[in-house]
């Protein structure tokens, strides 16, 4: 089986991934918001004008990592069995982690949903709080961790021990 996104004659395709065996496949992205001071209170308590950042943020992250096929072109279309965004408050440095997990058994992993994901959660964060602060830098974005598949369970070398979802000890393959 050969995995490319060209045909012979140079044409861009999807990949056929016919041939290639079902596997539970989990992936962890992750990334970052630095907020002012009086911004990250607002979020913290609740009290931004548009309303729950924290939770607004979460469910956009979760509807565009379902969107992702739509998104990135020749990308397979999922079904995901599985998707969260959570969040680590980090008050010392102003800056918010969000961390999107996406699962499923299939024949393709879901990398690309959980960096979807975390990257349209920390948009969203941007889009309900520029009115306060124009100067957010969002950043960081990465692959944190994934299994299943052919590869197998990849952690990313810059994630710190006991700092990352470890999938296989919550049950992911």
């Amino acid at each position: 089986m050969e995995f490319t996104h060209f045909d012979e004659q140079g044409n861009a395709r999807m990949v056929d991934v016919t041939e290639k065996g079902e596997t539970v496949r989990e992936a962890v992205a992750k990334g970052r918001i630095r907020v002012s001071e009086e911004c990250f209170g607002k979020i913290k308590e609740g009290t931004m004008a548009k309303g729950d950042v924290l939770g607004v943020a979460r469910i956009a992250g979760i509807m565009g990592a379902k969107r992702t096929s739509e998104l990135i072109p020749l990308c397979h279309i999922l079904n995901l069995t599985k998707l969260n965004v959570d969040f680590v408050m980090y008050p010392e440095r102003c800056e918010i982690e969000a961390v999107c997990t996406a699962k499923t058994t299939g024949k393709t992993g879901v990398e690309m949903e959980a960096l979807t994901g975390v990257s349209v959660t920390l948009l969203t964060i941007y889009d309900m709080c520029k009115a306060v602060d124009k100067t957010m830098e969002i950043g960081e974005i990465h692959l944190a961790e994934k299994t299943g598949g052919k590869s197998g369970h990849f952690v990313n070398p810059k994630e710190q021990k006991g700092h990352f979802v470890n999938l296989q000890e919550q049950g992911g393959e």
